[in-house]
């Protein structure tokens, strides 16, 4: 994870490399505690033999890393979701903003113009 003031790119071949690097270690430390979990459950049911016990951790690891898969999935869309409202509310917010500091310079002009034209018609 990059820390700072503004992310990269996902192209960016400088942080590409440590992008990957980090998902192997993360996808490798979660399979690491879902096959300890596995194991813990396993060791809770004595009467399981060694094959079944191999069986079950297999089929709890493959599962837990399924499931593991698609919320990460689901929260990589709803954050492209949020990602792509915040973008439009921030452009619309930056075009009402521009078209009141353009309404505002207009007003001032105006304003400018008039005590201009006032003060040119009391000086003669």
């Amino acid at each position: 994870m990059r820390h700072g003031g503004h992310e990269a790119p996902h192209d960016d071949p400088p942080h590409a490399l440590a992008d990957e690097a980090e998902g192997y270690l993360l996808a490798h430390a979660h399979r690491d505690q879902a096959r300890r979990e596995a194991e813990d459950l396993c060791a809770r049911m004595p009467w399981l033999t060694t094959a079944q016990a191999e069986e079950l951790t297999g089929h709890y690891v493959r599962r837990r890393l399924d499931v593991t898969r698609q919320l990460l999935h689901s929260t990589v869309q709803r954050a492209e979701e949020l990602r792509r409202e915040y973008e439009s509310r921030y452009a619309d917010l930056r075009h009402t903003l521009l078209r009141r500091h353009a309404a505002c310079a207009c007003a001032l002009l105006a304003c400018a113009g008039g005590v201009s034209a006032l003060t040119i018609l009391l000086t003669r």
